[in-house]
């Protein structure tokens, strides 16, 4: 028992003092508790070297086109009811500019309640309904009535559960099992693997708790990018032909590929380098 409380003793000169400073020992690092009790907070709130895994509204804060471009790469995140998280990496994307873009919703400056997600502050979502029975998924970028859409992911987690929402929301469509290709290579599709609708619109992605985007991981280097026409606007004249549609070159998830915009890419690219030499 002498040698107890010897032990004891010495237990506590190690403490402590009572001013509030501490001792430490390098060979016998301190375990700290945790700052706080309870659940830890999910990573998408937390950062990574400094990088915040959640991107913020300085994000979306950019022009249409460089917003279309930026979006590449960059994991679009939905939590469900259930507490389920659905992630996909956005692979294709298209800008609209504007009033001056015909093509856009907003074209002439026109506002109206469907549209007015296009005209409040970068990283809103725009969610609208297509043939009565489909949605579409856009988010708003700097300048009045300019958006981007959203127009396929590559699914990353929670392809099951994708899986299942594409057959509960498709309309008139037999019960084949979806190939993962098939799951959000479109802009409906994306909206119901992800169980996207009219409740999300006029949210802020920035901030939102059930959908939100993080930093892509950074690979050795940047995708190549196909710049080619945007698809289903054969109404909007010479703004049919612009080259506003963007998507990871070579990508399989990509709804559509245009061929002669990827053969004119690869030119590009292939004279860029001969350029180096």
């Amino acid at each position: 028992m002498g040698q107890k409380k010897q032990r004891l003793l010495e237990a506590k000169r190690h403490q402590s003092p009572p001013d509030g400073t501490r001792t430490s020992y390098p060979k016998e690092p301190r375990l700290e508790p945790p700052t706080t009790l309870g659940p830890q907070r999910s990573i998408y709130f937390s950062s990574l070297k400094g990088r915040p895994a959640r991107l913020g509204s300085e994000f979306f804060d950019q022009p249409a086109v460089s917003l279309a471009r930026a979006f590449l790469g960059q994991v679009l995140v939905r939590r469900l009811d259930d507490g389920t998280e659905l992630r996909g990496r956005i692979v294709e994307t298209e800008a609209y500019l504007g009033p001056e873009d015909e093509a856009a919703h907003s074209r002439g400056g026109r506002q109206t309640p469907r549209n007015r997600g296009m005209f409040m502050k970068p990283g809103t979502l725009y969610v609208y309904l297509i043939y009565g029975m489909y949605f579409c998924m856009n988010v708003s970028s700097q300048g009045d009535g300019a958006c981007v859409l959203l127009r396929a992911l590559e699914p990353l987690g929670g392809l099951e559960a994708m899986r299942q929402l594409r057959h509960t929301l498709r309309k008139g469509v037999a019960g084949r099992a979806l190939k993962d290709l098939e799951l959000c290579n479109g802009p409906s599709k994306l909206c119901q693997a992800l169980a996207i609708d009219k409740s999300f619109d006029q949210r802020d992605l920035a901030t939102d708790e059930a959908v939100w985007l993080e930093r892509g991981p950074l690979g050795p280097s940047e995708p190549a990018v196909v710049a080619a026409a945007r698809v289903g606007i054969g109404h909007a004249g010479e703004w049919a032909l612009k080259p506003l549609r963007f998507y990871v070159q070579g990508s399989p998830w990509v709804s559509v590929v245009d061929r002669a915009a990827k053969r004119n890419t690869q030119a590009r690219a292939k004279a860029s380098r001969d350029e180096d030499f």
